[in-house]
């Protein structure tokens, strides 16, 4: 018998004793208080109120409880070094986002193979040097902070940037004098800053600092001034559902603040600098989200109003009345995803079944083509419109992530920096089906799969899915994705209504009291797999975080007997209590959600909401919950009850786990280590539950 054959026997008979050890671990014990509380004179009882109290000794204790556990079952797994060791080769290169040019130079994060954290570079246009401005490793001794730009000045000799700690959305404020590499004593507390823009002499600049008990408002400061002195400009009267964000022309001429109530209406306020005006009303009132772009004393303005797929409207600044507005890209058959005006002409990126095709038109509306992009994926083009230069971005779910200089007069491509993933992209293929949803609406889903898949009922296949605030689920490489189908499984994302797809009414369908389109739209996709016989109950898994987390968790309630596993990170579950948890909830999200201060709206978020549908006696499939004390806009008490109220009422021997990090949070500051863990854990997990142990994954590679 030769070692190659020893070696996956000894991995079985690894895997079977193992799995009997676990059996015998049994998860911790919850206290049952059955807190009463009465919401429109129907009564509730929340068995595990008192997990809200985030840093109550029992609470705390509970929780080290949980991460015991959890760790207990995970760490023995034999696949998870497989997998670790598989998405660090996957991972360990240079990674570069999408850079800004400003004044010949190009500005940009940067994390190098060997470094845990994001940094922020410059690099002068023709050289290979990149210039560290901005290093995290300053501002923690374990790699805890992170760093993210808010803006660059118009010159290129200033940089606003925020520290991070953990996961928080919270940060600081701070300006970098970029010519002497040093700070400016202009310094900001910790707090909510939601946007930013610097006057284009560089001598001040707007931000919005948010506070969650009254709202976002507009300030100015003046760069040396005393930064308790700043001068609110705008936001009085707007309430905690509402984003502003303030915007400088680029001839500094103009101050544009972008107003909106959630995701799907919006109102745009505009001053002229020059002659010192007062902030007027441009656009107000309308059903309709804007997106305003300058070009001298024109706007254009990308817009949902009237159009639910998009338009594209001119407005002179000079003569704004809304009788003057002048459509120059009529509304079509693809929804609009977004639109860029560089060196005087408009890019518009279109999403034809859910996939990128990038048009270009003349500030007049002219057609003038399209944009070639390698392929059937997502993309971009974004830029100003006093460059030539372009920025292009491009990815699918099998080609890792490129960017390239645009640029706009002869449409030549140059390749800027590309991802260089050891991955075999030839041996793998993504297809795109449509499955008639509970009502019949017609919903699509990419198949990502290794090349020549046969429907197997017995393939191990993981379905993602977000559906909701407007987003759009495009294809994007992803090392998670390709582990899955390197070993043999099938990855499949389901474009499901409340994401952007195919414009406002995709996303108003699923939205308030139309959610429950959502979670029948993801539900039948996983009715269609297992129909068409790709997959069976006991080998899919669904995957979800954050809205996408409320997601699956309406799933795994409304339908427990359809999976095996469920991986849920971040989520939405409380859906009744959402709008209590006012220290560290995201309050525009009460509009695309519902209020359950709201009688009627609280009629249907009881209907839904995960955690008041767990039924005692029901045989749930495995669940991996992950979430964190740094998590400051989804509540992370809602994972914490929901893993106690699942543990307690489940009657399968499908374990039901929490990993919970002191530190993580919503808004990344993971450091490259800990990103690898996180996905790793969550790979095995599902991996275990489908029974893919390391002797049929290694089968499934060779």
């Amino acid at each position: 018998m030769s070692l190659i054959s020893i070696r996956p026997l000894g991995a079985i008979l690894l895997f079977a004793s193992s799995v009997v050890a676990l059996a015998q671990i049994t998860p911790p014990t919850s206290r049952v208080d059955n807190f009463r509380e009465t919401f429109h004179g129907k009564e509730l009882i929340d068995p595990y109120h008192w997990l809200e109290d985030r840093d109550s000794a029992e609470t705390r204790k509970w929780i080290d409880a949980q991460n015991s556990y959890a760790h207990a079952l995970l760490d023995p797994q034999p696949l998870r070094s497989e997998i670790t060791s598989r998405l660090t080769e996957m991972s360990h290169h240079d990674h570069i986002g999408a850079p800004s040019l400003r004044n010949g130079y190009y500005y940009f994060d940067k994390r190098g193979a060997e470094e845990a954290l994001w940094s922020f570079y410059r690099r002068k246009d023709g050289s290979s040097k990149d210039e560290l401005l901005l290093d995290p490793r300053i501002f923690s001794s374990d790699n805890s902070a992170s760093v993210s730009e808010f803006d660059i000045s118009y010159d290129g000799g200033l940089v606003a940037y925020g520290v991070r700690q953990g996961g928080q959305d919270e940060t600081d404020l701070r300006i970098l004098d970029v010519a002497s590499h040093r700070d400016l004593p202009d310094h900001f507390p910790q707090s909510l800053y939601r946007g930013f823009a610097f006057k284009k002499d560089g001598k001040g600049f707007y931000y919005t600092i948010q506070h969650r008990d009254s709202g976002q408002r507009v300030m100015y400061h003046a760069i040396g001034s005393d930064t308790a002195k700043d001068v609110e400009v705008f936001g009085k009267g707007f309430g905690v559902d509402t984003w502003i964000a303030p915007a400088v022309s680029e001839d500094g001429r103009y101050l544009l603040i972008a107003v909106q109530r959630g995701w799907a209406q919006g109102d745009v306020y505009i001053q002229n600098l020059e002659s010192g005006s007062a902030i007027q009303p441009l656009i107000k009132d309308l059903a309709g989200k804007f997106s305003p772009s300058f070009s001298g004393d024109f706007l254009f303005v990308q817009t949902d109003w009237k159009a639910p797929k998009g338009r594209i409207l001119r407005i002179d600044l000079r003569d704004p009345g809304q009788d003057k507005w002048r459509e120059v890209v009529p509304e079509g058959s693809d929804a609009i995803d977004q639109s860029s005006l560089i060196g005087g002409k408009l890019y518009v990126t279109y999403l034809h079944n859910v996939t990128s095709r990038i048009r270009i038109f003349s500030a007049e509306g002219k057609p003038l083509g399209e944009v070639a992009v390698p392929g059937l994926g997502s993309g971009g083009l974004f830029g100003r419109t006093d460059q030539r230069e372009g920025i292009l971005y491009f990815s699918t779910y099998t080609t890792p992530y490129s960017v390239y200089r645009y640029d706009t007069v002869t449409g030549k491509q140059t390749l800027w920096y590309q991802d260089t993933v050891p991955f075999q992209a030839e041996h793998f293929e993504t297809e795109e089906i449509w499955y008639p949803s509970k009502d019949g609406t017609k919903i699509p889903m990419f198949l990502i799969h290794r090349k020549g898949l046969i429907p197997d009922v017995n393939t191990p296949t993981i379905l993602y899915g977000y559906g909701g605030f407007d987003v759009s689920l495009t294809p994007f490489f992803d090392p998670s994705k390709a582990w899955w189908i390197e070993h043999g499984g099938l990855y499949a994302v389901a474009n499901i209504r409340g994401g952007g797809e195919f414009g406002e009414e995709w996303h108003r369908a699923g939205m308030l009291d139309k959610k429950q389109n959502v979670f029948d739209d993801f539900i039948a996709g996983a009715e269609w797999l297992i129909s068409k016989k790709y997959t069976n109950p006991g080998k899919l898994a669904i995957w979800g975080g954050s809205n996408g987390g409320l997601l699956v968790g309406a799933a795994l309630t409304q339908r427990p007997d359809l999976f095996q596993a469920v991986v849920c990170w971040h989520p939405d579950l409380d859906m009744v209590r959402y709008y209590k948890y006012t220290k560290n909830n995201n309050p525009p999200a009460l509009l695309e959600y519902g209020n359950g201060a709201d009688p009627e709206q609280f009629k249907y978020l009881l209907a839904y909401s995960p955690y008041e549908r767990v039924r005692v006696g029901t045989k749930y499939p495995a669940v991996l919950f992950e979430s964190g004390d740094g998590d400051t806009r989804v509540p992370p008490e809602q994972a914490r009850k929901m893993t106690a109220r699942l543990q307690t009422n489940t009657v399968s021997d499908r374990p039901i786990i929490l990993l919970y990090d002191a530190k993580a949070g919503h808004s990344g500051g993971e450091t490259f280590r800990k990103q690898i863990e996180d996905s790793a854990y969550e790979l095995t997990f599902v991996a275990w539950q489908l029974g893919m142990h390391p002797a049929s994954a290694a089968a499934a590679v060779h």
